[in-house]
């Protein structure tokens, strides 16, 4: 049971120490002035902004993430937007920021989302922030003329959108046939028979890891591997073949053929259970993550700063929640202990309003309401402030961050969302100052509004945020 006693103290403390949002540019400028701490000549600050949400559904999760994502471009040069989303969907995205696509607007770049839940990263507040990207790059990129702009010249400097998730094994498939096709038809014919290997299974991967576990069918794994060692093998004659822009069209099928590979696992894995599923699924997101800064730090010839947009539950670190104590691992953990203080951890939190979530898997979206939080919760606390909306700096040694490191309650709500088993399905324990560096706790909340979907949405490959909902 909470102690009353020590409850108020609490509430006391945060009062005097969380700085209310009032909706100003001034609301992120603590977060800025920790963005650029630890700055020298050779390094301008932290590398890596990890920016969470406590839901996949909520408008000011969205929107407040996008803001401080802009002011992170504008004022202090990030050069990529990484999202927890597969690599082929969000790489078009990518292009279409970019100025290389045939798409004329954002709705149309956001389009190949085409699976539950397509609301993620298809509704208005991304559609807006996609649509702001594209403006950014293309006045940013003025200067350089027409015939910068032709040769792509300019796409080194271009601002990306890429993804780190690894679900998409049929869509990645299609699209390292779809380079090879065109860079090296001959090679195309050899991996198309490779990935034959996973014959009836090849629309299904879900199906696939079933029937590995089952024994009926034998495993992929070495002509995935086999493909992807065949690309690397042919990087420089692919480079040079190319041309001007060769090195992020290679890149991406590279991480494709990457994606396939690590998909392989994970399916092969599904039915073992967790740890090793959500391990293997976090473990590919670190590892895209650092390949993309490798990447791009070597077309800019400097250090690559990534702004990282996923759950709380993949950007806060796992060691201080109950995930780390089931053995799990996430990418804020891997960041905080390859990066240490290169990198920043933001969360977000609220206590009521709506969301837009689903009661099961495919079941179509809704608009539900929010239950309120749990007594013995970080949201029940944050819910008695006379400041409903505020930024909570967790760093350092107050008394607010001491009584807050006991540990309490906290809520996550994925895509799937029952209320009826809010306890059980909702709620883990954390210790709130060593998972972040920063909350955000906006009391009331609002649904974000999807974009409508896609007639022909894709079937078959596994679910986004597939077991977890996270």
């Amino acid at each position: 049971m909470p102690d009353i006693n020590s409850d108020h103290k609490l509430i006391d403390a945060l009062e005097r120490q969380a700085q209310p949002m009032m909706g100003s540019d001034n609301d992120y400028a603590v977060i800025m002035q920790a963005v650029r701490e630890n700055a020298s000549r050779n390094v301008k600050g932290k590398t890596f902004v990890l920016i969470g949400e406590a839901t996949h559904g909520t408008a000011e999760f969205y929107r407040i993430r996008a803001e401080l994502t802009k002011h992170l471009i504008a004022e202090e040069g990030f050069d990529a937007i990484a999202v927890e989303a597969d690599w082929p969907d969000a790489y078009r995205v990518n292009r279409f920021v970019s100025g290389r696509s045939e798409d004329m607007d954002a709705d149309s770049a956001l389009s190949d989302f085409q699976r539950f839940p397509t609301w993620m990263w298809r509704n208005t507040e991304v559609l807006a922030f996609v649509a702001w990207l594209r403006d950014y790059n293309k006045r940013n990129n003025g200067h350089r003329g027409q015939e910068a702009q032709k040769m792509h010249i300019d796409a080194a400097e271009n601002v990306g959108f890429y993804g780190l998730d690894l679900y998409s094994m049929t869509t990645s498939m299609a699209a390292v046939l779809a380079y090879l096709d065109k860079i090296d038809p001959k090679e195309a014919e050899a991996a198309r028979a490779r990935y034959s290997c996973f014959g009836q299974f090849i629309n299904d991967p879900q199906a696939y890891g079933y029937a590995i576990a089952s024994g009926i069918w034998d495993s992929c794994e070495q002509e995935v591997l086999t493909q992807l060692m065949q690309l690397q093998q042919k990087a420089r004659l692919y480079l040079e073949r190319d041309g001007a822009f060769a090195g992020n069209e290679y890149f991406s099928a590279q991480q494709n053929a990457e994606l396939v590979k690590n998909a392989e696992e994970y399916y092969r894995a599904m039915f073992r259970g967790r740890p090793n599923t959500w391990n293997l699924r976090d473990g590919h997101m670190f590892e895209t993550l650092e390949k993309l800064a490798a990447h791009l730090s070597g077309w800019r010839g400097r250090e690559a700063r990534i702004v990282v947009w996923a759950h709380n539950s993949h950007v806060g670190d796992a060691a201080a929640t109950d995930m780390g104590r089931r053995g799990e691992i996430n990418i804020g953990q891997l960041v905080s202990v390859k990066y240490v203080d290169r990198g920043l951890r933001i969360g977000f939190s609220t206590s009521r309003g709506t969301v837009t979530a689903a009661s099961d898997w495919d079941a179509p979206a809704e608009t539900k309401t929010i239950r309120e939080p749990l007594d013995g919760s970080y949201e029940k606390i944050f819910s008695q402030l006379g400041k409903r909306n505020f930024l909570l700096d967790l760093r350092g040694k107050t008394d607010a961050t001491g009584m807050l490191r006991d540990e309490r309650l906290q809520r996550a709500i994925g895509v799937i969302y029952r209320p009826e088993t809010e306890r059980m399905s909702h709620y883990f324990h954390t210790s709130l100052p060593r998972q972040f560096d920063f909350m955000i706790h906006i009391d009331e909340t609002e649904a974000v509004m999807p974009l409508p979907s896609f007639v022909n949405q894709r079937r078959g490959e596994m679910d986004e945020t597939y077991p977890s909902g996270l």
